[in-house]
């Protein structure tokens, strides 16, 4: 045999005993990692036609204070890719909770129903302003609910099934002395409503404070002339939640963090004046 051969078995067989000794074991390559950089597609679901808080534009594109919020919040978090579905109130629901929509925004209020079906962060996103509707003859003695109560406290009937409802329950009990007349209504909207105070069948009329404008202030209104003719005083905001899916804890955690930034920067305040004309948050009840 070749010396030169031999000498090569030689060595290759040492240096295959060496590697198999304790602590000389070659070293193996490490796994590839896991691509984590694909961003999560988050889909929010949002109702059509709530002006200005959630709708779809002239050009089919989902608008609104609560939208322009979320497009912020997407803004915020690479890891999250955010897209808008506009839907029907009861898709939004009911696709929210079975996890076909992992966040659903309709301006909506906390009622105990809904914290039983759908998870709510700490921070709300937006508000309703709710308050009266009155004549505007009546403006020298009614300037709030106290005083309307005071004056003759004759309401438009609501439904019970209305968080408005609530809302002048919950006063009549903290102002035993002024109470308002809470008369049940069995239909949940009543057009007739400003008809009804401008005929003087009822004194005032719990309005959301978008519909007063869009109903009376707007030139387009429906009862716009009348609008020397009634009067608006602010009650106090509601605050409107965005429902996440009971499973989305972490997606509720990073919101309540990007609302916290918004407030801060001054982002929130930016937004509410481009679409209520003013930080509405400032009437919500501490």
């Amino acid at each position: 045999m070749n010396k030169s051969f031999t000498k090569m078995l030689i060595i290759a067989g040492l240096s295959a005993y060496a590697f198999s000794l304790p602590g000389c074991s070659r070293k193996q390559p490490a796994p590839a990692a896991d691509k984590t950089d694909t961003p999560r597609t988050i889909y929010v679901a949002h109702t059509q036609t709530y002006v200005p808080y959630v709708f779809v534009d002239s050009k089919s594109n989902s608008d609104g204070f609560e939208v322009a919020v979320w497009k912020e919040i997407d803004a915020m978090y690479p890891q999250y890719k955010i897209e808008f579905i506009p839907t029907s109130d009861d898709d939004l629901l009911i696709g929210v909770q079975t996890g076909k929509y992992a966040v659903g925004i309709k301006g909506a209020w906390s009622t105990d129903e809904r914290r039983a079906k759908y998870l709510f962060p700490r921070n709300y996103l937006g508000a309703s302003v709710i308050g009266l509707t009155f004549r505007s003859e009546d403006a020298g003695k009614i300037h709030d609910l106290e005083s309307f109560a005071e004056y003759s406290g004759k309401l438009v009937p609501i439904s019970p099934q209305s968080a408005q409802y609530a809302i002048i329950t919950d006063f009549n009990k903290a102002h035993p002395d002024a109470q308002i007349k809470l008369v049940p209504s069995d239909v949940f909207n009543i057009p007739e409503s400003y008809t009804w105070v401008l005929e003087k069948r009822y004194d005032g009329f719990f309005d959301l404070q978008v519909a007063y404008k869009r109903n009376v202030l707007d030139e387009n209104g429906p009862y716009h002339q009348f609008a020397d003719k009634l009067s608006y005083v602010i009650y106090k905001a509601v605050p409107t939640w965005p429902l996440f899916n009971k499973a989305e804890t972490q997606l509720a955690s990073d919101y309540d963090k990007a609302i916290q930034t918004l407030h801060e920067n001054g982002t929130y305040t930016e937004l509410a004046d481009k679409y209520f004309g003013e930080d509405i948050s400032k009437y919500v009840q501490k």
